[in-house]
């Protein structure tokens, strides 16, 4: 691991980018390998605990359970505390997202702009400027069609 100081959402990819590489891996021997990568390295900040990300992955009880682990590690000078936070943390958030979807996908409870999308619609439209508001609808436009193209089935040459 570089000797530079990281985040801990500069950790938590880490411990995401593992859990890509080998999904099958045990939560217990991601943290022994976290573990050996960042003994020795400088302890995160403690200004800024948060994964920002995370948020829309997972309910912010889920992705920030480690995160009093991880501010005592840090305190302590005790990287497995640390990794400890980090991977309870992961596994939250992994666990939400096999249990009920990605956030926002299975209910409206859990649709966080239910509540402000009027007000937000409305604020865009009062404060954007036009020509950004013309290149975001044409961008809309065509997402829109590339998704109706891929669920209609192309039509075979009748000759």
């Amino acid at each position: 691991m570089s000797q530079e100081q990281q985040t801990v959402a500069d950790i938590f990819r880490r411990a995401q980018a593992v859990r890509r590489e080998n999904p099958q891996m045990p939560y217990k021997d991601l943290k022994v390998q976290l573990i050996r990568e960042y003994k020795g390295a400088a302890f995160p900040p403690v200004y800024n605990l948060t994964i920002p990300e995370q948020d829309a992955r997972a309910p912010e009880e889920d992705w920030s359970a480690g995160l009093s682990l991880v501010l005592r590690g840090i305190q302590q000078k005790n990287w497995a505390e640390v990794i400890n936070g980090i991977v309870l943390s992961l596994e939250q958030t992994e666990g939400y997202e096999r249990e009920r979807g990605a956030e926002g996908s299975t209910d409206e409870w859990h649709d966080r702009s239910v509540g402000i999308r009027g007000a937000l619609e409305k604020g865009v439209g009062k404060w954007m400027p036009d020509e950004l508001k013309a290149v975001v609808e044409r961008s809309a436009a065509r997402v829109s069609n590339r998704r109706a193209e891929a669920t209609i089935p192309e039509k075979k040459n009748q000759g």
